[in-house]
């Protein structure tokens, strides 16, 4: 690694952070960057990974002189593993720099995956390229979480070559990580100006990115009896209720890691995708279960706020499954989504759920080990013949024995009559992490 230092006498080797204040006000050269550039006019490696540090997206120049692949990547994104694809690269392998390069995405691996887990998601590793992994791993540091993270310069070069030093950088998003190396000298202001345009570069980074195939946990969110309600507010009162639950439930998603998904109508949709350090179909659950909580919240608002007998409820259904999940594109927008059959029965479900229930497919529960279920409390509604309601624990049922087929209300729902289901009432704290 070499050290450098800039104008102040700061070592790039140490992690800074670079902000859109790097920008000069009225500075027309860069205005014409923001303008023109984009991650396909890079000509130099660039590429996005997610959070298992898998690789969705490289340029030509990150395939052929980083990667080693002039044929693309891997058509399965569990082949794409970031670490795996640098040890087999032939160009990667042969670089004298290759510790300190696999030493810079290891400090940001490490902030969310465990030495295991990198172990489980690079099985095609030899007992060589592991056990070099493994004690990169034990010596870095896990940066923290900022906007871009830099470090020294690496050789990129074969031992026996002429060294060729690269300044590597990484932007972090909720959708993933980017990496750049940074061109040549004389275009570093207007890239770096253009890098610290966050909104710009993801907007680029989600349009140019592939789909892929990948387990998935959906959320879906209704507000119950959202048309009476409407029909009985002022439009903008109305609009600033749904604006507020949207705002009150964002916390909450972004602590488990969801993804936005376009849902119709002012319900919510949201995808949750496996993680390096936590249960992707947990993260969904345990959602659901703050969303209902701060939702409880929100009606005591209103409540007093309108002096009305409505109750506010979110009905929820959740579902998993295997689809393929990329965004679509607007002249406007991007917006992510999943193909299948998964989306329209977690909408279903939310649809059969009334007063804030929390509503799964028994295929998603079953999916948690017997650990994560015990701390679950589920089961059936079931009414008594002395008119009170009793919970059967544990238990599923089928849609089409908890609904009437003959009443048209239900008709939207016979297309998951089959499914088995269950609904979550309560869930605990594990014992070990007391």
């Amino acid at each position: 690694m070499r050290e450098t230092s800039d104008s102040a006498g700061r070592s790039p080797s140490n992690v800074t952070a670079i902000s859109g204040s790097g920008m000069a006000s009225g500075n027309a050269t860069a205005e014409r960057v923001l303008r023109h550039l984009s991650v396909e006019d890079l000509s130099t490696p660039a590429y996005l990974i997610n959070h298992k540090f898998q690789v969705e997206w490289a340029n030509d120049y990150a395939l052929k002189d980083l990667f080693g692949r002039e044929n693309g990547l891997p058509p399965a994104i569990e082949d794409s593993s970031l670490f795996n694809l640098l040890l087999s690269s032939p160009i990667a392998r042969k670089a004298d720099g290759l510790p300190e390069l696999l030493k810079f995405h290891l400090t940001i691996a490490k902030r969310r995956a465990s030495k295991a887990f990198l172990f489980l998601s690079n099985p095609n590793l030899d007992s060589r390229e592991a056990e070099l992994l493994g004690q990169l791993y034990d010596r870095v540091q896990a940066v923290p979480t900022h906007q871009m993270t830099s470090d020294a310069e690496v050789n990129l070069a074969a031992r026996d070559e002429p060294q060729k030093w690269h300044k590597l950088y990484a932007t972090f998003f909720r959708e993933g990580i980017f990496f750049t190396v940074a061109p040549e000298e004389r275009e570093q202001e207007s890239f770096l100006t253009w890098l610290s345009r966050r909104d710009i570069v993801i907007r680029d980074l989600l349009r140019v990115r592939r789909p892929y195939v990948t387990s998935l946990a959906v959320l879906v969110a209704d507000l119950q009896s959202s048309m009476r309600i409407c029909a009985e507010l002022p439009p903008e009162q109305y609009f600033e209720l749904i604006n507020s639950i949207w705002t009150t439930m964002q916390p909450y998603l972004r602590k488990y890691y969801a993804t936005y998904g376009k849902h119709a109508g002012d319900g919510m949709l949201y995808y949750f995708l496996p993680q390096p350090d936590s249960n992707y179909i947990m993260n969904a659950i345990q959602c659901s279960f703050e969303m209902r909580a701060a939702m409880r919240k929100v009606n005591r608002e209103w409540q007093s706020r309108k002096n009305w007998g409505t109750t506010l409820h979110l009905n929820f259904g959740l579902e998993q499954g295997e689809e393929w999940f990329g965004t679509f594109e607007g002249p406007t927008f991007i917006e992510f989504t999943a193909l299948g059959d998964t989306i329209n029965r977690a909408s279903r479900l939310s649809d059969f759920s009334r007063d804030g229930s929390i509503w799964i497919t028994k295929s998603m529960l079953s999916r948690l080990s017997d650990k994560e279920r015990r701390n679950i409390r589920y089961g059936i509604r079931q009414t008594l013949a002395n008119g009170s309601e009793a919970h059967i624990p544990e238990m599923y049922s089928r849609i089409s024995n908890m609904i009437d087929p003959e009443d048209p209300r239900n008709h939207k729902l016979l297309d998951i009559s089959t499914l088995a289901a269950t609904e979550l009432f309560d869930i605990g704290v594990d014992d070990d992490e007391v």
